[in-house]
C-alpha cells in the first residue's frame, strides 16, 4: 500500500515540475528578443505601461523592484521613447494605492503629470494587459518592469491581441530576489490556467483615452 502511495505521489511531483517547465519555457521562447535592457533597441510606443509593485518591502525598507521600475519609466520618457505612461497598480483599499504612488515618484523625476494615465484596477498581470487594451484602447504598448515579469506580460498581451515588446529595469540579486523568481514559475503556470479558463479582469468599467 505504501508503495503504490509513493508511486502515486512520485509520478504528481514529475507531472508538476513538468509542467511548471513546459509553461516557463513556453513563455521564454515565445518572447525571445521582446525584451530590451539597451533602450536604443526599443522601437518607439506611444504608451509606456508600468507595471505596479509595492513601494516598500513586508520587512520595510524600499522595494528595489519598485525603485528600478521606476528609473526605468523615467529613462524610458526622458528618451522620448514614449509620449505617456500608464501606471497599472493595486487600490484594492483606500490605505493602498499603488498607482497614484507611482505616479508621484515619475513626476518627482521629472515626468509631467500630464502624461501620467492611471489605471487603478490592475490587481493582476492579465488585468493590466488587458485593460490596456480594453479600458486605454491600446493597440501596442512597451512594458516597463523587470525582465521575467515582462516576459509573462507580453505573452499575455499578444494572447489578448495587444503588440507589447518590454523595457527592462534592472533585476534584484539579493535573497528578496530569489524568492520572486521562484514565484514566478508558478505565476507562469497561472497564465495558462487563466487563458484555459478564459479568466477575465477583476473590474473593466468606463473607458478612458489616452492623449
Amino acid at each position: 500500500m505504501k508503495k503504490k502511495y509513493y508511486k502515486i505521489l512520485g509520478g504528481l511531483l514529475i507531472s508538476l515540475v513538468l509542467i511548471v517547465l513546459v509553461s516557463n519555457y513556453r513563455i521564454d521562447s515565445a518572447t525571445e528578443g521582446k525584451t530590451h535592457f539597451d533602450i536604443t533597441e526599443l522601437p518607439n510606443n506611444r504608451v509606456g505601461l508600468v507595471l505596479g509593485t509595492s513601494s516598500k518591502l513586508v520587512q520595510g525598507g524600499a522595494n528595489p523592484y519598485y525603485t528600478y521600475r521606476i528609473n526605468a519609466a523615467v529613462q524610458l520618457y526622458k528618451a522620448g521613447k514614449v509620449k505617456f505612461i500608464l501606471v497599472s497598480g493595486d487600490n484594492s483599499t483606500k490605505y493602498y494605492n499603488e498607482p497614484k504612488t507611482i505616479k508621484k515618484d515619475l513626476v518627482r523625476g521629472g515626468i509631467p503629470a500630464d502624461k501620467i494615465f492611471l489605471d487603478y484596477a490592475g490587481f493582476r498581470t492579465l488585468d493590466s494587459m488587458v485593460r490596456a487594451k480594453e479600458i486605454f484602447g491600446l493597440d501596442s504598448v512597451t512594458v516597463i518592469s523587470q525582465k521575467f515579469h515582462n516576459e509573462r506580460a507580453i505573452y499575455i498581451a499578444e494572447k489578448k491581441g495587444l503588440t507589447a515588446v518590454g523595457f527592462n529595469a534592472k533585476d534584484v540579486s539579493t535573497r528578496n530576489g530569489l524568492k520572486v523568481q521562484f514565484r514566478e514559475y508558478f505565476a507562469r503556470v497561472k497564465v495558462f490556467l487563466d487563458l484555459l479558463l478564459n479568466t477575465q479582469p477583476k473590474f473593466y468599467g468606463d473607458k478612458m483615452e489616452i492623449k
